[in-house]
Formats: C-alpha cells, structure tokens, sequence
C-alpha cells in the first residue's frame, strides 16, 4: 500500500483568536500564513490546532486544543490581507467539537517525548502525528450525535 491512501494528521499552532476566525472562514493557515505546512498537507488529512494563547501577541495563555477538521482539496491559494501582507490559505471542513486541555494528556501524547519539557515540538509551528495520538484528542474533542 502507498502512504497517499492513508491520511496523514497535522497538528498546527496558532493563537485561539486566529483559530476561530479560520474556522468561520473554513480555512486553514499555518506559520502566518507560510505555503511550506499547507504544501506537506493533501486532501483527506486531518488537521487539529493547538493554541498556546488566546490572543495573538499577548501573553494570556489557553493551551488548550481548539479546532479539528480534514483538509478539502488540493487548492493551496493565496490572499492579499494588507498591502504589505498575503497568507496562504487551504480551505478545510471544520469539525463540531469541545477545546481540551493539554495538561491532563501530557503522559499520554506520544509526539511529547520530554514530558517535563512538553511544550517543545510546537515551537516548529506545524507537525505531523500518529494515528494513537490522532486518536486520542479527536476522540475527547469530537462533539458526538446522542440519539434515543
């Protein structure tokens, strides 16, 4: 079997605010708007968002992770937002969900390696997981449809 037949899972890192303007837009930018993380992301992916603050540029703090959706095509396009500005953006199917936490699944992510220094791999902004740790968040984060 060929990697391209699975989906591969992303966690990407940006501030709450930015996250949930990207869900109402049904949209997905990376490292400000860099083309280099939507370009390792294909069609049928999933992508969750981790926020280490609320606020872009501020100090408050969230670490929480708060989207989860699967990219929708493979059209990578790009968007002037100020004169001296342009992001690039893929559109993505965002997902009814709950924020989480990070802190009760430390021990339990296996991307966190150091788990006293458990911050550390979302310094590169946007990274690839596995399936366990796919798993694991969007489980507790998927909102579920109760029937009966």
């Amino acid at each position: 079997m060929t990697t391209t037949s699975h989906p591969k899972y992303w966690i990407v890192v940006a501030s709450k605010d930015h996250v949930k303007n990207g869900i109402a837009a049904g949209i997905a930018q990376a490292g400000h708007g860099k083309l280099s993380p939507l370009k390792r992301m294909h069609p049928g992916d999933f992508i969750i968002y981790y926020s280490a603050k609320l606020t872009f540029g501020e100090l408050d703090k969230c670490q929480e992770f708060t989207a989860i959706g699967k990219i929708k095509d493979k059209e990578i396009y790009e968007v002037q937002l100020s004169p001296d500005f342009s992001a690039f953006r893929r559109d993505v199917d965002f997902f009814p969900h709950h924020d989480i936490s990070i802190l009760p699944l430390i021990d339990q992510l296996e991307f966190i390696q150091n788990k006293k220094s458990w911050g550390y791999p979302f310094r590169t902004g946007s990274f690839e997981i596995n399936q366990h740790d796919f798993d694991l968040l969007s489980n507790l984060m998927l909102i579920k449809n109760k029937k009966g």
